[in-house]
């Protein structure tokens, strides 16, 4: 025998009214069966015929060909540039001069004013309000309020981890309020012969903006300071505040993923990201033993500026004998052509 059981609002089901009278245990293992067979019809999902509906496959999404209908690399990000660090020859361009925003990528500037103005990297700077007030809106921060590191470990975090607490910090050490820093870096660009580059906050969280080919000189400029170079090379660093007799260590990983993987020959870079700028990345490898500068702007998803680099790597060590082009966009005349008719956009 079966009955409607009130378990709570909504929840009446049938149940097998055991309580009715005496019942064989034969009975009472029939009854049992028949109320889990009730109750699992029940929950199963159905396609309207009673069967148990099959669970769709997850949606993958199709894999990036490594190179265009024109035999070039199918670059993704919205600009992007690569530049033989010893000579200048472009070796590769898309919107190489469009103006875009560049999110932290924009901190080499803030890394080469605070040098050039002597930062004292073993001397101590303690976070104060005005670090915190200029990295809100950023990401995460470990760096307290109030603590004290030595500037070298906070030029080492601004430039591994990309924590926007140090870049004011560090104009601080130099001299230099948060809107002084922002002076000196448009200054800088200008005395690097930039014109697009133009810079309204420290940290890249708001509107700094620049092009692939401006990026790449930046690129340079750090790479010839031999601190700077080795930093943007570090995969990890460990720092400790100096404001306590207790230490207190912090771990950082690199942002840039290149330097993790040791097939690309990578000399470090910087990334970025912000909801307008997308994900930027400027780096610098060894292809064919030619030390060369890459930049993407704008990419769509994280990872995207990582696969840009990659599939353009990969295309120029098997081509060794790549040339510049005359409009200095392209890799020899197949994609001199490709750029002219738009299909490398």
């Amino acid at each position: 025998m079966w009955r409607w059981v009130r378990h709570g609002p909504g929840l009446d089901r049938l149940a097998p009214c055991v309580n009715q009278g005496p019942m064989s245990r034969r009975g009472a293992w029939v009854a049992a069966l028949a109320c889990a067979l009730v109750l699992g019809l029940a929950a199963a999902p159905a396609d309207g015929r009673g069967k148990r509906r099959k669970k769709r496959p997850a949606r993958r999404t199709p894999p990036v060909p490594a190179l265009t209908a024109h035999g070039l690399p199918n670059v993704r990000s919205a600009s992007a540039l690569v530049v033989d660090l010893d000579s200048g020859t472009i070796l590769y361009g898309k919107n190489p001069d469009r103006v875009r925003a560049i999110a932290s990528t924009g901190k080499l500037f803030a890394a080469l004013v605070v040098r050039q103005r002597g930062l004292d990297l073993e001397a101590a700077t303690e976070i104060t309000w005005d670090d915190v007030d200029a990295a809100r809106g950023g990401a995460r921060t470990r760096l307290d309020l109030g603590e004290s590191y030595t500037n070298g470990d906070l030029l080492r975090v601004m430039l591994v981890a990309s924590d926007n607490r140090a870049v004011t910090a560090l104009g601080r050490a130099v001299g230099l309020s948060p809107s002084g820093l922002v002076a000196a870096m448009n200054d800088l660009a200008r005395r690097l012969g930039l014109e697009r580059t133009h810079f309204t906050d420290p940290t890249g969280l708001n509107g700094n903006v620049s092009t692939a080919r401006e990026m790449a000189v930046a690129l340079r400029a750090v790479l010839d300071d031999p601190v700077l170079a080795e930093i943007l090379a570090t995969r990890v660093i460990s720092i400790n505040r100096v404001s306590h007799k207790k230490p207190r260590w912090l771990h950082y990983g690199n942002t840039n993923r290149l330097l993790h993987r040791g097939e690309y020959a990578s000399l470090g870079g910087k990334t970025g990201y912000t909801a307008e700028a997308g994900y930027c990345l400027v780096t610098a490898s060894v292809v064919n033993g030619r030390r060369l500068g890459f930049v993407f702007l704008g990419a769509d998803g994280e990872l995207t500026r990582f696969a840009d680099f990659s599939r353009i790597w990969k295309w120029m060590a098997a081509n060794r004998d790549i040339q510049r082009d005359g409009d200095d966009t392209a890799l020899g005349q197949t994609a001199a052509h490709a750029q002219k008719t738009g299909a490398a956009r």
